[in-house]
C-alpha cells in the first residue's frame, strides 16, 4: 500500500515574490556563467585579435554581459511581473537616513578585506585565476579597463544577490530564511574558484546581507566587493611572474 502525502498545491499571494527572485537568480547567473565560459565565444575574440587584445576584449565582454544578465534583465522582469516594486524597492536608491551608516561600514569592511585580499592575492593558486585579463603586457589603458570592468560586473552581481534575491525574500520568508537562501546561492557561485573563496563567501555573505537590509540599499555590498576585487586583481597583477605593466605612453 502506497501512502501519499497530502500536498497543498494552491498558489498563495506571496509565492510569486518568493519564487521569481530565486528562479531569476538561478537562470540569470547560469546564463552569465555559461556565456563567460563558452570556448566558442572566446574563440571569436582570439581569432580576430592578438593574444593581449583578445584577452582584454573577451574579459570585458564577459563583465558587460554580467551587468546585463544579472543587473538589467532581472530588474526589468521584476518591474513587469511583480506589483508595487521599483528600483528603490530592490535597494537601488539613495537614502539620506542611512548614508553615513553605509559610508562607515564601507570603510570598516574595506579596511578588513583589503589586507586579506592582498595576502591571498599573492598565493600561487590565486594567480591561476587572477588577474582575469591574461594579457602579457599591461598598459595604462588595460589597467583602467580592468577596474571599470569589475565595477560594471559587480554592480550587476551584487544587485542580483543583494537586491533582487534578498529583499523580496526578506519580506515573504523573514530575515534568516532569506539570508540562508542568499548565502547558500552566493557561496555556491564561488565553487569554481576554489574552496577558500567558497568558504570565505559564507561569513562575508551573511554580513553583506544584514548590512543591506539595515541600510535599505545595495551600496555597502557593492563597494566592499569592488574594493575586494580591485585589491585581489591588482595584487595578482603585481606578483604574477608572466604579466608585466608598461607605461601606455611609451608603448610603440
Amino acid at each position: 500500500m502506497v501512502l501519499l502525502l497530502k500536498l497543498d498545491l494552491s498558489w498563495k499571494g506571496t509565492d510569486l515574490k518568493t519564487v521569481l527572485p530565486i528562479a531569476l537568480t538561478l537562470i540569470c547567473f547560469t546564463a552569465y556563467w555559461f556565456i563567460s565560459q563558452s570556448e566558442n565565444i572566446k574563440k571569436m575574440f582570439y581569432d580576430k585579435n592578438d593574444f593581449d587584445a583578445a584577452s582584454v576584449k573577451h574579459i570585458f565582454f564577459t563583465k558587460y554581459m554580467g551587468f546585463l544578465l544579472m543587473g538589467i534583465l532581472p530588474l526589468l522582469v521584476c518591474l513587469i511581473v511583480l506589483e508595487e516594486t521599483s528600483p528603490a524597492y530592490f535597494g537601488l536608491c539613495f537614502l539620506p537616513s542611512t548614508f553615513w551608516f553605509s559610508v562607515m561600514w564601507i570603510v570598516i569592511l574595506s579596511l578588513l578585506v583589503i589586507p586579506l585580499a592582498y595576502i591571498s592575492g599573492k598565493k600561487p593558486k590565486n594567480l591561476l585565476n587572477y588577474p582575469q585579463i591574461r594579457a602579457k603586457l599591461w598598459t595604462r589603458k588595460i589597467f583602467y579597463i580592468n577596474l571599470i570592468g569589475w565595477v560594471i560586473y559587480l554592480f550587476g552581481y551584487e544587485f542580483l544577490f543583494r537586491g533582487i534575491l534578498l529583499i523580496p525574500l526578506n519580506e515573504t520568508l523573514g530575515l534568516w530564511p532569506a539570508v540562508a537562501i542568499n548565502v547558500a546561492m552566493y557561496s555556491a557561485t564561488h565553487i569554481p574558484k576554489g574552496l577558500d573563496e567558497t568558504i570565505g563567501a559564507i561569513p562575508l555573505g551573511i554580513v553583506l546581507c544584514l548590512l543591506t537590509l539595515f541600510s535599505g540599499t545595495i551600496w555597502i555590498a557593492f563597494w566592499v566587493h569592488v574594493a575586494l576585487a580591485w585589491t585581489n586583481s591588482l595584487t595578482a597583477l603585481k606578483f604574477h611572474p608572466e604579466i608585466h605593466y608598461v607605461n601606455w605612453n611609451k608603448r610603440k
